[in-house]
């Protein structure tokens, strides 16, 4: 088997027949398709066993309710494919995306494409899986949708259960199982906006799971990603009240330019608690309390 593509599905009635049609024409010959019914309440049940009598390159499994990561690993437990990939049952992929990318998989472990009008990509090799990390700033793009893995990345490898952000916990361990990572211009996902997915309403909590995410996950940090990780930290101390959990790094603030270049003077200045304050008291000023 060539290819295994892992859609989990949940309440998802009005989307999962473009997801479902959109990778089954992909002309990849040797591919399955397995969808994995996290216990969804509603049709989408019985929408995947109808797709099954349809076309016998579609599997199911049908579960109890467990979240985005049990129904990946789900799938992944009973991949056959020597590659795998995952699409999310609320997007779709543009024609003729996957067998392209798949030419690109004979010397590499992993293949990074675009998201459409969310994430432009060049095409390049990284060979230096911390030079990926830093220098393509994976750590902005972790999406496991994006992607195709050697299958044997996840050899001893699954998405954590009950965490949001599932997808910053998984990557850095795929990655320190990489030894090539090509990055390809070729087709698109599709990234349909979920107003109540997570993206958009993560809560100070979810968002300090990001921020450990990252702060355990054993990658290399340059001034720019502590950047990226101090605007986490700053949103969950917004939202929580909590201390700061992100240790202090002096940045060299001749990297940067405009807020980022304010932020890195500060962050030098006053320290992450204090920049922290600073900001929570220059939001309470933009907007008073009403009452």
């Amino acid at each position: 088997m060539k290819l295994s593509v892992i859609i989990p599905v949940y309440c998802v009635e009005d989307s999962l027949d473009r997801c479902i049609e959109s990778v089954l024409s992909q002309h990849v010959d040797d591919m399955e398709v397995i969808l994995v019914d996290d216990g969804s309440p509603d049709q989408c049940p019985a929408m995947c066993d109808r797709w099954a009598a349809k076309d016998t390159r579609i599997r199911v499994i049908h579960q109890e309710n467990g979240g985005l990561s049990d129904a990946r690993n789900s799938g992944i437990e009973i991949a056959r494919g020597e590659y795998l990939t995952f699409v999310d049952s609320d997007d779709y992929l543009e024609t003729d995306t996957l067998a392209p990318l798949l030419t690109e998989m004979d010397d590499a472990d992993m293949v990074e494409y675009a998201i459409r009008d969310r994430l432009a990509l060049p095409d390049c090799t990284y060979t230096d899986i911390n030079e990926y990390w830093l220098k393509g700033q994976a750590y902005l793009h972790t999406y496991a949708c994006n992607k195709i893995y050697r299958s044997v990345l996840f050899e001893q490898v699954r998405y954590p259960k009950g965490k949001v952000f599932e997808d910053a916990y998984t990557l850095p361990e795929l990655l320190r199982k990489a030894r090539k990572v090509k990055i390809s211009s070729k087709g698109f996902y599709h990234y349909c906006w979920n107003e109540q997915g997570i993206t958009a309403t993560a809560t100070g909590q979810q968002l300090r799971q990001l921020l450990e995410a990252h702060m355990t996950n054993g990658m290399p940090m340059d001034d720019t990603y502590y950047l990226h990780l101090l605007n986490i930290q700053i949103d969950v101390c917004e939202q929580t009240g909590d201390a700061p959990m992100l240790k202090l790094r002096k940045v060299d603030t001749a990297k940067f330019t405009g807020a980022n270049k304010l932020k890195a003077i500060a962050n030098n200045l006053f320290g992450i608690k204090q920049l922290c304050k600073i900001i929570h008291f220059v939001h309470h000023v933009k907007k008073p309390n009403r009452w």
